[in-house]
């Protein structure tokens, strides 16, 4: 009897397609055709295994599943995932620790230099028919030598850091539980008390989890400590910016500019008043997608698995719950 995983995601057939090219013997896979909990708790019922993407997991969703062994998370960020009521239910819940950490750190990358000098507004205008080299928005500033504070310094800030290299950037960094000096000098970062970091830097970077202590980190108060001329970019998670707050400082003119991929509601609705603001860079939580990452996670997925369905432990790296 075949063993059944499910993708909890809305995907395509042809993206599920593309998954089962890298399915062990013994499994079927099937996926999302629709939002929704009422659509996710019929199509989790009978799985042996879930995988969740961007797509929140609660109790009512898990306790529908009738015989769940693991849920894995492709990616890394589980705070959209009912840890406790998978603790109550005996369901296992996996991830793939650090395998989106260069893709991520590209990616966020990518969005600095865009807030800094309008790559992506001077795109849409143009796309529209208007030429606004000299009617921006607002001033652009180069990323050569400049500040960067980079809060959350686990494998994607870590590796951001080692990018910015190049462009001759001083790191400030902030996590719990600070590195050595050793760890400091090989990657060329310094520690940073938040207030330090907001202060000082030209370029935040958020690359931090969501968790209690972080939700709402930036906000008014912070926006206010920050350079007029900073760019904050957000690939880590939507809660750990106040949107509100955001708004009202990129109108205000308290910084220069943002970008981000990552929202409080996602899909980001139409009518969010994020998409009309000029100095904002938006896109659609892509920051860890790329092609040529893809088949290294999904065999790590489905490794997972196969630990889980021949009565091993799951690796310890990989394991939440």
């Amino acid at each position: 009897m075949p063993e059944t995983i499910v993708v909890l995601d809305l995907m395509t057939p042809e993206r599920a397609d593309k998954l089962r090219e890298f399915l062990p013997e013994g499994f079927v896979l099937t996926h999302g055709t629709a939002r929704g909990d009422a659509h996710m708790k019929e199509i989790i019922a009978e799985a042996d295994y879930a995988i969740a993407g961007q797509v929140g997991v609660n109790r009512d969703v898990l306790s529908a599943a009738r015989k769940l062994k693991l849920l894995h998370k492709w990616g890394v960020g589980v705070d959209n995932l009912d840890l406790d009521a998978a603790r109550e239910l005996g369901i296992r819940i996996a991830r793939t620790t650090g395998s989106n950490a260069v893709p991520v750190a590209e990616f966020a990358l990518g969005l600095t230099l865009s807030a800094l000098r309008f790559i992506s507004y001077g795109h849409a205008e143009l796309k529209k028919g208007e030429w606004r080299g000299g009617r921006l928005p607002g001033e652009t500033f180069m990323l050569s030598g400049k500040t960067v504070g980079i809060i959350g310094f686990g494998a994607i800030g870590q590796n951001l850091a080692r990018l910015l290299k190049g462009f001759g950037c001083t790191i400030l960094y902030n996590k719990r539980r600070p590195l050595d000096a050793v760890e400091e000098a090989a990657i060329g970062a310094k520690f940073a008390a938040i207030p330090e970091l907001l202060s000082h830097s030209d370029v935040i970077s958020l690359n931090c989890p969501l968790t209690p202590e972080t939700a709402n980190l930036i906000d008014r108060d912070a926006f206010r400590a920050m350079k007029r001329t900073a760019v904050l970019v957000n690939v880590a998670r939507g809660g750990v910016v106040a949107e509100a707050d955001l708004i009202e400082a990129l109108n205000a003119g308290e910084i220069a500019g943002a970008a981000m991929d990552v929202f409080e509601t996602e899909p980001l609705p139409s009518d969010s008043p994020l998409l009309k603001v000029e100095k904002l860079v938006v896109t659609p939580h892509l920051a860890a997608i790329a092609a040529d990452n893809f088949a290294p996670v999904v065999k790590r997925m489905f490794a997972n698995m196969l630990h889980v369905s021949r009565g091993e432990p799951v690796p310890e790296h990989d394991l939440v719950v």
